[in-house]
Formats: C-alpha cells, sequence, structure tokens
C-alpha cells in the first residue's frame, strides 16, 4: 500500500522530473490552520528535527502557518526542538473539553498548552534561530465579528460569509491579516501585490500571545486582545484568513514552498472551504510541493479518518476514547517522514509525484 501521495504545481514538478528538487531547494514550509488534522503531520515534523535535513545552511527557511501550523512551527524554534515538540503533542492531544467548556475556558485550556511547550527563557533563542524564521498568521477582528458575545459574533461571521462567497477580497472588510515574524525583516511575502495586511516583529512579549491568538478559533475560543507591539483590538484564528496557503513564499525561481497536508485541495481562507472553484492564486501553487497520506492509508486510522475537530463533540463524553485514537494515528503516521526522505534521496519521487489538481 503506497501511504503518501504527492502533488507539485507547474514550477515543482518540472524541477522534480529533472532530478532537481533537493532539500536546500525548500525556502517555506507552511502548516495550514487544519485543527486537530495537523497530528497525521508530527511524523514528518519530527524526522525533519531529528535530521535536520530542511533547507539550505546558506539562508534560514521561513517556517509560515497559522493556528495548527503556528503552533507546530513554534516548537522549532527552541533550544531543544524535538523535546518541545513531543510536549505539544502530549499537552494538544490531552486538552481538556466537556459539556461545561466555554470560549474563556478553551482559551485557559489552550494558554496552558503553550506553557507546556514553550519556556519563556527560551523565547530570545528562537527569535534569533540562525536556521529558521517563524511567521504567525492571526486576525484582527473588526466590526460585529470582534465582539464575545456568541450571538453578535455569529451574525457578523455570517455577513462575512456571504460577502466572502461573493469575492474573497470582501473577507476585509470583516478581519484584517497581521502576521507576526521573527527576524530582523518581515516575510517577503508581505510585500507582495495583494498581501492586504500588516507585519508585526515577533518580540519576547508577544510571542506566546501571538501563537495563542492565531488558533483561537471564532465562537468555540474568546479572542486575545491588544497584543503587545500590534494594532489595538481582537484578534482570532488566523486560518479565518489563510487556511491552508494563499501566498507565493518563493524568492529565487528555483523555490520550493512544501505543505505536508491531509488532502491535495488547497484552500486559501477557512470560509472557502464550502466554495467550488475558490483556490489559492496560480502564482502561490506553481512552487507548491504537497505531500498528503493516501486515502488507503487513511481508512487504517481509528474511525477510517483523519482527527478533526468533530472528535471533541464525537468524543464528549469518551476524552479517554479521542486520546487513545490520536494517539494511535501519531503512532502510524511515525514512520512518513522518513519515508518522504527516501523518496526523495532515491530518486523515486520523480515517477511518484503527479500534477497538483486545480479543481
Amino acid at each position: 500500500m503506497q501511504r503518501l501521495c504527492i502533488r507539485a504545481g507547474k514550477r515543482a514538478l518540472e524541477m522534480i522530473r529533472d532530478g532537481g528538487f533537493r532539500f536546500d531547494r525548500v525556502a517555506a514550509y507552511v502548516g495550514p490552520g487544519v485543527g486537530p488534522r495537523w497530528l497525521a503531520a508530527s511524523g514528518f515534523d519530527l524526522t525533519f528535527l531529528r535530521g535536520g535535513t530542511l533547507g539550505s545552511k546558506s539562508r534560514p527557511v521561513l517556517l509560515a502557518g497559522s493556528s495548527a501550523g503556528a503552533w507546530r512551527f513554534a516548537a522549532w524554534l527552541q533550544p531543544e526542538p524535538e523535546k518541545s515538540y513531543r510536549r505539544l503533542l502530549d499537552a494538544y492531544i490531552g486538552i481538556p473539553c466537556d459539556r461545561r467548556s466555554t470560549p474563556a475556558g478553551l482559551k485557559r485550556a489552550l494558554q496552558d498548552v503553550i506553557h507546556a511547550y514553550l519556556e519563556d527563557d527560551a523565547i530570545p533563542f528562537a527569535l534569533a534561530h540562525e536556521h529558521y524564521r517563524l511567521a504567525v498568521t492571526a486576525a484582527r477582528a473588526r466590526g460585529l465579528a470582534a465582539s464575545e458575545t456568541p450571538w453578535v459574533q455569529k451574525l457578523g461571521l455570517a455577513m462575512c460569509y456571504a460577502f466572502n462567497r461573493v469575492d474573497r477580497r470582501h473577507l476585509f472588510r470583516f478581519f484584517e491579516r497581521v502576521v507576526f515574524y521573527s527576524g530582523p525583516l518581515p516575510p517577503s511575502f508581505c510585500f507582495r501585490p495583494g498581501f492586504r495586511g500588516k507585519a508585526v516583529a515577533l518580540n519576547p512579549v508577544n510571542f506566546k500571545h501571538a501563537v495563542l491568538a492565531s488558533g483561537a478559533i471564532p465562537l468555540v475560543i474568546e479572542g486575545v486582545t491588544d497584543i503587545y507591539g500590534a494594532p489595538l483590538g481582537v484578534y482570532r484564528d488566523g486560518g479565518v484568513i489563510d487556511y491552508h496557503l494563499d501566498h507565493d513564499y518563493a524568492v529565487r525561481p528555483d523555490d520550493v514552498t512544501l505543505l505536508f497536508h491531509h488532502e491535495e485541495r488547497v484552500i486559501p481562507g477557512w470560509l472557502d472551504k464550502k466554495i467550488k472553484g475558490r483556490r489559492p492564486r496560480a502564482e502561490a501553487l506553481e512552487p507548491l510541493l504537497v505531500v498528503y497520506p493516501s486515502p488507503q492509508f487513511v481508512e487504517t486510522f481509528p474511525g477510517g479518518k483523519i482527527p478533526d475537530r468533530d472528535d471533541f463533540v464525537s468524543y464528549i463524553d469518551d476524552p479517554a476514547g479521542r486520546i487513545l485514537n490520536w494517539r494511535r494515528v501519531v503512532e502510524l503516521c511515525a514512520p512518513l517522514g522518513e519515508e518522504f526522505v527516501e523518496q526523495v534521496e532515491s530518486g523515486k519521487i520523480r515517477e511518484i509525484a503527479e500534477p497538483l489538481s486545480l479543481d
């Protein structure tokens, strides 16, 4: 059984088939804001963290993500990244959720997760990391979407959804993209046409708040207010704007953007999921290399699916069952990173890679 599927945009596929793809071509590794689905990426991440395989020593790799992607990558910048990542896995899988949970209570639970794997005295190290740069996307809410009163926020999100169906540009009437970044300058994608947002430097004061805000799911988790160094306001899940990917992260013509995903379809924003034909801009897809578990492999997971947010509801009265299933998925996905590395280093990727579908 083939456990991995590999799809590539036009430019990345040409490089692969010409035998020119190497890990030092990866300029950016993107973490989508897909909730518990990120657990399927854990074996992939840990392989890279152990082997130091990703990117070139001559320039740092951009780790760009929102929500779960940002949480993953914050661990990559720690002094002992593998230990930090495993603490994240344990704390995230064990998040308490029951019928009495409230947005404020879940926010406190996520704060506990962050404190469990990110140490305050390690943040200066993370900000000065030589090999990686972090870009965390959060969404600054506007108008009704900024309210913590449930019915008001629901109304704001409903209006946002309706306007977004007409044109994605209307999304920015309700949310502003804010990218929190490490390094001396904002990432290059922040300077490109169509970015529509602000770039704010990460610092020891706002680091944890930015990571927390990036995962503050509307209506589910209370927003994070007035992050230091950023415009005043309520910050919510960055996946509202950048769910999977909608930026061209390449700087050079031979740069590749890597995305370990749970499916082939790449969606720009969270509200675009049910909009047929809504896809990222063409220039963002050309250098993209997407790797995801095959449907046949996913069938071997508990329940025949990748973990998702619905599991919190499905197992609301059986949290031990949810935790057991999620740990099993992490165990099953542990070899995926080494498998991908072997496919690249052996050249088998040239036979496996297929064009990225635009449907």
